[in-house]
């Protein structure tokens, strides 16, 4: 398992454990982060990440896509 920020964008990738405490999971949940879930990195630029999950996209900074376990 690697960190979300470390994945090769445009790959669609699975998402294996959400780590941190549980105002963070609980956050990454809501935005659809959530285990068995399929995320793919649109981009990745000054410590922002854009994701796309569920048919939507989100930006998280690196600190929370290190969170992310694919």
């Amino acid at each position: 398992m690697i960190p979300l920020s470390y994945a090769t964008p445009g790959v669609e990738t699975e998402i294996r454990k959400i780590g941190g405490n549980q105002e963070v999971k609980k956050h990454l949940e809501d935005l659809g982060f959530v285990v068995g879930a399929t995320a793919t990195v649109i981009s990745s630029m000054n410590g922002n990440i854009i994701v796309k999950i569920k048919e939507s996209r989100v930006a998280i900074n690196d600190d929370m896509a290190r969170k992310i376990m694919i």
